[in-house]
């Protein structure tokens, strides 16, 4: 089968990475033999310096010798480091295009199972929809790595946007989509997060707290640029000849006496920066990637907005920073370190300029991570856009009868070869769908799907139809319902939990103008038939008089005719076909919808062909 043109551009820059990569290996390989002929050319120099010491003549070749390979050396070392680094980048680069083939094919286990902890991925309706964890929506959108991104992107996913949102969310997915370099160098610049995250939220706390020197012991900084000038000044006159040395001591020892009373407090003001400093740094070079980036659309351009400070960027910002405490590092190196505190008070400058950071910059450091983890979060629902041109964006529509229409409407989570494509109708309020059908016909699936585009759509993302137009809605779902052995709760009473929650979510919406959307799958499968229709009516008939739009599948064919339903009810159906194969019967699906209540049940045919219909049951 030939190639798509998107499997084919992203198998041929796998295989272009991994061309390069194995270049750059061959090339770190020399390197390496650089370096050790350079390390051995360095001892056979300093072994000769040794056997020739005591002739001092001799030695000029030795030594120059010496300083020749070391410098070689520490040359090869930095260039060996920069090979390293492009080749380790190519074999991400190369991974993340294998990645995005296995997703084209939706190949879940060749893909990485994001994790993310955030309240509500383990949700009803997140477990319903099949948002999170292995085969999942987030795993397919799973190019958002960082700790923020991944929290932006199940932002996006569990709580629906408001109209104006998901359309300036469109915009910007719509700038991002043909941007592949860029969004896949966000991707690698992410990826070393994802197994170790980096913990900023003691540096964030710092950050966002009081400076112990400004402005409220100004009056130390004063005094320590005071005693810093007079004691450079006093030390003029002493080279000099007028000052004697003896009464300019007086000086450093006051420097060092007053360094010593607060060594506590800044020291520790050090530590608590430059501990934590490292993990949030290492956020930089995707905030560079986006330094000086002019997007189109409202939504981009005030994320990038947001990733600055006093009009300086969030990596310019972090270099300084990073600056400023590798001056703090001199307190390290004791005697350096003593000689610098006697003389000008250098901690308690530092310390000011670290404040300074602190107070310009650093309150707003919790948001540089936040608008990157929205881009992050858009880049990926780019992604998604990209690698399915065929999809569409939905239309939001706020005015007149609330009501879903789609076209060509298929389960995101499918691949292209497997999704089939329905037409999909919900509402006006005071009707339902009722999708009738035998087993495994398609009809959970067929919820499922509605349910993820809606995610999708609500999200700001684009949607598997050819077009889709919904309200903005609160969606409700019922399909995978659990009993509990641990809380004593049976299947029919978690089911009956399950819908209250569900009524309480179109009340809720109701009260506040909006609309729910209800997906419900075989409910109250807990309870013989009789009293199943009953309850079954009750339910749709409080969901209605709600204002809720929705679908319900159903294998009880009977609930089309019940006298409530059937005036609210429009019926549609899924069909099984059989055929006789080698004198067995095999059952085909085509998952096609179709108008009407199902004409045919399948659960004899199937307890027959799996052989437990008919016979002996002694047998």
């Amino acid at each position: 089968m030939s190639l798509t043109p998107l499997p084919a551009l992203y198998a041929e820059r796998r295989d272009r990475f991994r061309a390069e990569e194995r270049a750059l290996a061959r090339r770190s390989l020399r390197f390496s033999i650089a370096r050790f002929a350079a390390a051995f050319a360095f001892a056979v120099c300093l072994i000769a310096i040794v056997a020739k010491a005591s002739e001092p003549a001799t030695l000029g070749v030795p030594l120059a010798g010496a300083g020749v390979s070391l410098v070689a050396f520490l040359g090869l070392l930095g260039a060996h480091d920069k090979v390293i680094r492009a080749e380790r980048r190519l074999g991400e680069l190369g991974k993340i295009q294998k990645e995005s083939l296995a997703r084209l094919a939706r190949e879940w286990d060749a893909l990485p199972v994001p994790s993310v902890a955030v309240p509500g991925v383990d949700s009803p309706l997140a477990r319903d929809l099949g948002l999170f964890g292995r085969d999942s929506l987030f795993q397919l959108l799973g190019t958002a790595r960082t700790p923020p991104g991944k929290a932006a992107l199940a932002g996006f996913l569990l709580a629906p946007a408001a109209p104006a949102e998901i359309r300036a969310r469109q915009e910007a997915v719509r700038e991002l989509n043909p941007e592949l370099e860029l969004r896949q160098g966000i991707e690698i610049g992410a990826r070393t997060m994802d197994s170790a995250s980096p913990d900023v939220e003691p540096f964030l706390r710092w950050a966002e707290g009081d400076p112990w020197l400004l402005p409220r012991r100004r009056g130390l900084l004063v005094a320590a640029r005071a005693l810093a000038v007079s004691t450079l000044v006093a030390f003029g006159f002493v080279v000099a000849g007028r000052l004697p040395f003896s009464v300019w001591a007086i000086l450093p020892f006051v420097n060092f006496v007053l360094s010593f009373s607060i060594a506590k407090h800044v020291h520790e003001a050090f530590d608590r920066v430059a501990a934590r400093e490292r993990d949030f740094a290492s956020y930089a070079e995707l905030f560079r990637l986006l330094e000086g980036r002019r997007f189109e659309s409202a939504k981009l351009h005030a994320l990038g907005e947001a990733m600055t400070a006093d009009g300086v960027s969030a990596y310019r910002q972090i270099d300084l920073l990073r600056r400023r405490l590798t001056l703090s590092d001199v307190r390290h190196s004791a005697p350096i370190h003593f000689v610098l505190q006697s003389l000008v008070l250098w901690d308690v400058h530092l310390l000011a300029l670290l404040e300074r950071w602190q107070v310009s910059a650093g309150r707003r450091a919790r948001g540089w991570l936040s608008a990157l983890g929205e881009v992050e979060a858009l880049a990926a629902l780019a992604t998604l856009a990209h690698d399915e041109p065929e999809w569409t964006f939905p239309e939001i529509v706020e005015t007149g009868t609330p009501e879903i229409r789609a076209e060509a409407l298929g389960h995101p989570l499918l691949a292209d070869a497997e999704r089939v494509a329905n037409d999909v109708a919900l509402g006006p309020p005071g009707t339902f769908l009722l999708v009738t059908g035998s087993n495994m016909s398609g009809k959970s699936t067929l919820l499922r799907a509605i349910g993820v585009n809606t995610v999708l759509a609500l999200a700001g993302g684009p949607v598997a139809a050819k077009r889709l137009a919904l309200p903005p809605v609160t969606l409700g779902t019922s399909v995978l319902v659990e009993d509990s052995l641990a809380t004593g709760v049976s299947f029919f009473y978690a089911e009956l939990q399950r819908v209250r929650a569900i009524v309480d979510l179109a009340e809720a919406a109701r009260g506040k103008g909006g609309t729910l959307l209800f997906l419900l799958d075989e409910i109250l499968r807990g309870t013989n038939s009789a009293e199943r229709q009953i309850a079954v009516a009750e339910i749709l008939r409080r969901l209605l008089a709600l204002g809720a739009i929705g679908a319900v599948s159903t294998h009880d064919l009977a609930l089309a005719d019940l006298p409530a339903l059937r005036d609210a009810a429009r019926t549609v159906h899924f069909r099984e076909s059989f055929e006789e194969r080698e004198g067995k019967t095999a059952m085909t699906f085509d998952y096609r919808l179709r108008e009407g209540v199902a004409p045919t049940t399948n659960a004899l045919k199937l307890l027959a062909m799996v052989g437990l219909a008919g016979g002996d049951p002694e047998r």
